[in-house]
């Protein structure tokens, strides 16, 4: 598949100026002038408009990858569909645009299921899930509930709840990923062992009101030939579940956590819209099929801006350069390792050759966003970091460490940009505090 894209893989083309960075960044970035404009949107000037640290997004490329997707899964059998995981970027526009693509919303929380309805979601299009859901979260009203647990049967034969319901199962297949983002594996948080489902259905189908529709398994942030891993354990799973309880199963969720490329060295991503189309390639005709990706949809679509505040150069050891955000706007680099790639918005055409270690304003020495990074020589107070393929997760793991309030979002279109999330104060922060 080519590089450069065509009107119909607005995903794949080549961001002009970038380099061999283009494919990380949004689709309509370009650096041609030295100046990194994303959706029609000069960085400086949003910078200037908007404040940093900033969370920009191509919007465009948000409304190409869903609608790819919707209209990919809808090439399965009756009922497949597409969920937008919100998890990955809980904001009610970026739910809005999900469902007016033609996706439904999977949340994991009340508070996730409220962005979902602000954003005009109807009920029948949310899936809940979650390994400790509350009484109040059991009681949203969704169009399928994701059972975890033999404590959450309980639960839900209390409560005398009426619910269409898929059973998580722990499929016994380790991703390839960090332990913390790994689901699947027989030693989890998540979902039901395999020995124990056929146990968990037969409770289920017991509930007056309850309805068991299928299975849900998913493994994580993974390779994509796990996938396939996944498949052969539930496909023969459901049949044993539908003699098990009289009733045929005819829904199976194969989650998300798709790769994404996040640097030079990453291979191409693929996008959900071709995961989609080789999971149903051979795919029982009499099984829908749902997939919930959330990073692959997002992460490269948005792009995090920052002002170097303090470069402090270390006489033999290494360069600090420090920027106005941190581990408060991406926590992903401390949490877990997650690598980036980075440009200077005001300076993208100057070769990157000096390198630095990129940090950020808070008091922990472990507020690192790159061990080791490019950047131009004489990278000086007041330029603009730009770092590529941020669009999910940093804004959902933003935290207000050091009562910095967390930064604004905006969405860029055609040369236009709008704010869907505003910038926090100190006294947003503070506002529930007694005085």
């Amino acid at each position: 598949m080519s590089d450069h894209g065509t009107a119909d893989e607005p995903g794949r083309s080549r961001a002009a100026g970038l380099g061999e960075l283009a494919r990380l960044f949004p689709p309509s970035a370009s650096a041609d002038d030295g100046r990194v404009t994303v959706g029609g949107c000069d960085a400086l000037e949003l910078a200037e408009r908007f404040g940093t640290p900033l969370y920009v997004y191509d919007e465009d490329a948000l409304r190409a990858a869903c609608s790819e997707f919707a209209a990919a899964i809808d090439l399965g059998p009756p009922g497949s569909r597409g969920l937008f995981a919100v998890k990955a970027f809980p904001v009610v526009a970026m739910a809005r645009l999900a469902h007016e693509c033609g996706l439904g919303v999977l949340c994991s929380t009340a508070g996730e299921h409220a962005v979902a309805t602000a954003a005009g979601v109807p009920p029948e299009s949310i899936v809940l899930h979650g390994n400790n859901k509350s009484v109040e979260e059991l009681g949203l009203p969704v169009g399928r509930l994701i059972v975890d647990s033999f404590d959450e049967i309980g639960r839900i034969e209390r409560l005398g709840l009426e619910r269409d319901v898929w059973i998580r199962v722990t499929p016994g297949v380790e991703a390839g990923s960090h332990e913390f983002i790994r689901t699947g594996g027989v030693d989890s948080k998540f979902g039901i062992p395999l020995p124990q489902v056929v146990d968990a259905a037969r409770r289920l189908s017991k509930l007056p009101g309850v309805t068991v529709r299928g299975l849900h398994a998913h493994i994580g942030s993974q390779r994509l030939e796990d996938e396939t891993r996944v498949e052969e354990v539930v496909l023969p799973l459901l049949q044993m579940v539908s003699e098990a309880i009289g009733a045929a199963l005819e829904e199976v969720d194969l989650g998300g956590g798709f790769p994404v490329a996040y640097t030079r060295e990453d291979p191409e991503a693929v996008t959900p819209s071709e995961v989609a189309h080789l999971l149903l390639a051979g795919w029982p005709d009499d099984v829908a099929l749902t997939l919930e990706p959330g990073r692959s949809l997002v992460a490269r679509a948005g792009v995090t801006l920052h002002t170097v505040g303090t470069v402090k150069a270390i006489e033999g050891v290494r360069t600090y350069v420090a920027v106005d955000g941190g581990m408060s706007d991406n926590i992903r680099p401390s949490l877990y390792g997650a690598r980036y790639e980075f440009v200077l918005a005001n300076r993208a055409a100057d070769p990157a050759t000096a390198p630095v270690r990129i940090v950020g304003k808070h008091c922990e020495s472990g507020d690192v966003l790159a061990l080791d990074a490019l950047l131009p020589d004489g990278v000086a107070p007041g330029d603009l970091l730009a770092t590529a393929a941020t669009g999910a997760y940093c804004y959902a793991l933003s935290s207000n460490y050091n009562v910095v309030p967390r930064p604004a979002i905006v969405m860029c279109r055609d040369g236009e940009a709008r704010a869907v999330v505003r910038r926090e104060t100190v006294d947003d922060v503070i506002r529930l505090h007694e005085r």
